[in-house]
């Protein structure tokens, strides 16, 4: 059964939809059976992966047009990597998704309905705190945070742990915070390591220890339809995200051994 990971923060232009294609193309390569669902109704990662924006996707399902398995795409360039599309018709659910029955669960079940047929699933949310994005970390395990370095993408950081903590209390008691992954980073720059010192004082473990750089061929990549790592495998920015998904794949590793083991007790 998968690990469904929301990838989410309100702020845009933090890396979010990058660290979701890079990420799960990544873990990907290592062997694991990864679904990128794409929740955002720009559709970035979906044309990320090489993809038509305009195709059947997450919004049809929602709309109970169509089940998640008919519209499941396959990537050809990367192995062991499945897409889910978004199209600009996923605006229309943040109205929609209120009026209907057991609503804050819709996406919830359309996640349950393939949960069983990957290792990873991650859910690109757009840049808000809608009830869309509230559906989806109802749907998810975990969230992870992408965090540009700058101070006005700390102080954003209240308003989405505020939301993930009504989330867990009212809607979904397992949902945790998966790590703070710092983006755009800049060792040179003063003001970025202060930010890594600051989020590693207050959220401790919760940072990941990757870092993911300013980098040209993040930028570029999208633009071919492909993740940084077939795009250009030597480049700071495919290694980090190759980094990233090992320590992902680890901690995941260690917490099951964990539990399993406070079970056994």
């Amino acid at each position: 059964m998968a690990k469904v990971v929301a990838l989410a923060n309100q702020k845009g232009g933090v890396g979010k939809t990058t660290t979701a294609i890079n990420l799960a193309a990544s873990i990907a390569l290592l062997g694991k059976k990864v679904l990128l669902i794409d929740a955002d109704p720009q559709a970035n990662a979906t044309s990320g992966l090489g993809f038509d924006i305009n195709l059947k996707g997450i919004y049809e399902c929602i709309a109970g047009e169509c089940s998640a398995e008919d519209v499941i795409l396959k990537s050809e360039d990367v192995k062991n990597l499945w897409l889910l599309p978004s199209s600009i018709e996923l605006v229309a659910a943040e109205t929609e998704l209120p009026t209907m029955e057991n609503s804050h669960h819709i996406i919830k079940n359309i996640v349950d309905s393939v949960k069983d047929n990957y290792d990873y699933i991650f859910i690109d949310c757009s840049p808000s705190l809608g009830f869309t994005t509230v559906n989806i970390l109802t749907a998810a395990d975990s969230v992870l945070i992408p965090v540009q370095c700058e101070y006005l993408a700390l102080e954003g950081l209240s308003k989405l742990l505020n939301t993930i903590k009504i989330v867990k209390g009212n809607l979904n008691p397992s949902l945790e915070i998966e790590g703070f992954l710092l983006t755009m980073y800049d060792a040179r720059l003063r003001l970025a390591n202060q930010i890594y010192e600051e989020l590693k004082g207050y959220f401790a473990e919760m940072v990941f220890s990757t870092v993911i750089p300013r980098n040209i061929k993040l930028s570029e990549a999208p633009s071919h339809g492909l993740p940084v790592i077939l795009y250009d495998n030597d480049s700071r920015g495919a290694i980090s995200y190759r980094q990233l998904a090992k320590e992902l794949v680890s901690r995941n590793r260690k917490a099951k051994a964990a539990a399993k083991k406070n079970a056994n007790q």
